[in-house]
Parts: C-alpha cells; structure tokens; sequence
C-alpha cells in the first residue's frame, strides 16, 4: 500500500526512475480498487454494461482521477529500464505491442545511473 501512496503523491511526475516493485504493486492495488467500485456501482444501479465502455460512476470516475498517475508511474518504469517514455505507444499496436510492453515492465531495472536519474533501488553497479 505504501508504494500505492508514493505514486499518488508523484501526481504528475513524468521524470525519474520507479522500481519493479512500485509499479507493480500500483497496478495491483489499481485493480482491487477497481474490481471493488465496480461491484459497488452494481449494487448501487450505476453500472452499465450497455455503453461501450462497461464501467459504472464510481469506477468511471476513479479511472479519470488516476489516469495521470498511472502514466507518469509507466513511463518512470521505462525509464527505470533505460528507455523513453514514447515506448508507452506501442501497446496501441495489438497483441505483439501489449506483450513488448509487458516484457518492458517486468525487466530488471538497470544497474547504476542512467540518463534518468540514480537507481532508485540504491544500488550502482551489478544488478541485484
């Protein structure tokens, strides 16, 4: 939950390096949120599964609130990886671009400082 919060607070935050960890840990607590608003809109009478995007109020509005927070926390994950943000575009590629990404994201941070920023694992040299 703590990384969940690190993110929030880095609202905006597009520069600097995030760990395997934070970002992960983000999408995780990300989907349980959703998962939760999603059922409570459905008790609640707020869901639509007949619009095309199948999300009620609650979970719509939540989608909207951590929208930037999510990109910002992606593209510090690339850059963690020693890439630029811009390879967020290529999941607009279907399938192949959805799975490149992934593999983005679970790589191993790179050792040292990069021209990102300072390894945020604290760690120069080998990766551990």
């Amino acid at each position: 939950m703590n990384y969940y919060v690190e993110v929030l607070k880095k609202y905006v935050v597009f520069s600097g390096r995030a760990t395997r960890s934070e970002y992960w840990y983000f999408v995780l607590f990300n989907m349980i949120i959703m998962i939760v608003l999603s059922i409570i809109d459905m008790f609640i009478g707020t869901y639509s599964s007949t619009s095309n995007f199948n999300m009620g109020i609650l979970s719509g509005l939540y989608s909207l609130a951590v929208l930037l927070p999510s990109l910002a926390v992606a593209i510090r994950r690339l850059h963690d990886t020693g890439r630029t943000g811009w390879w967020l575009f290529i999941s607009l590629i279907p399938i192949i671009g959805a799975i490149v990404l992934l593999v983005f994201m679970v790589t191993d941070s790179q050792s040292g400082d990069n021209k990102y920023g300072p390894n945020p694992k604290g760690v120069s040299g080998t990766t551990v």
